[in-house]
């Protein structure tokens, strides 16, 4: 189970924004799906570890009741035996009762360690699906950056060629390669302006999705919406 937690810790941390850079520096969307892949299958590892988790604990809870409800009872015929006066009656329920409470104490730690762990797992998968929100709302727009990435690219290789044909010395191919320049450089500038927007875009939702997280996390506290 650490090991699992330890897994979803370091997906929890990743830093969405240099994988995002990542992803334009190698024109590839590989390094987000992979990461998206790696919390899809840590969630259902999670799910199936917190169901196991809670389920142990509502067993131990059960038997630590069974327990305290013997306990009850020997206590209360334990004061009815000393009242009468039966003394081999009430030591032989008190004998009972020491090694009941003990069963009880033992369940009791028991449970409060399961519990622990359980709370452990829960927030460890509302912190996990809150990155992945947060990441998936995001691919799109990467993918649109990836694209004006390499939309640039092919302008830049087409500039230099443009370049070649204007040193070539006819005037009327420098004068069509100069024009040619001219719509280059203003859909360059669109595509800059693109960019910016979808920048702002990411760092926004990146933001909120933080900021839900914590806000999903002061509810579990609080105890809204359980």
């Amino acid at each position: 189970m650490a090991s699992l937690l330890e897994k979803v810790s370091t997906l929890v941390s990743a830093n969405l924004h240099a994988l995002v850079d990542k992803a334009l520096q190698a024109n590839s969307m590989a390094v987000i799906d992979q990461y998206i892949r790696d919390v899809d299958n840590n969630l259902d590892a999670l799910e199936d570890a917190a169901a196991t988790v809670g389920g142990q604990v509502k067993t131990l809870q059960r038997k630590r009741d069974e327990f305290k409800k013997q306990m009850d009872e020997l206590d209360r015929n334990i004061d009815i035996f000393v009242t009468q006066g039966k003394n081999d009656l009430a030591r032989a329920a008190q004998t009972k009762f020491n090694s009941t409470k003990g069963l009880f104490e033992t369940y009791q730690s028991q449970l409060e360690r399961q519990e622990s762990e359980y709370k452990s797992l829960l927030d460890a998968r509302l912190k996990l699906q809150a990155k992945l929100t947060t990441i998936r709302q995001q691919r799109e727009e990467m993918a649109a950056l990836l694209d004006l990435a390499k939309a640039k690219e092919i302008t830049a290789r087409t500039i230099r060629s443009l370049d070649d044909l204007a040193g070539a010395g006819d005037t009327d191919v420098a004068r069509m390669a100069e024009g040619i320049r001219t719509r280059l450089d203003q859909a360059s500038a669109r595509s800059e302006v693109a960019a910016q927007n979808l920048d702002t875009q990411m760092d926004d939702v990146l933001g909120r999705g933080e900021l839900d997280a914590q806000l999903e996390e002061r509810k579990r506290r609080l105890g809204i919406g359980q």
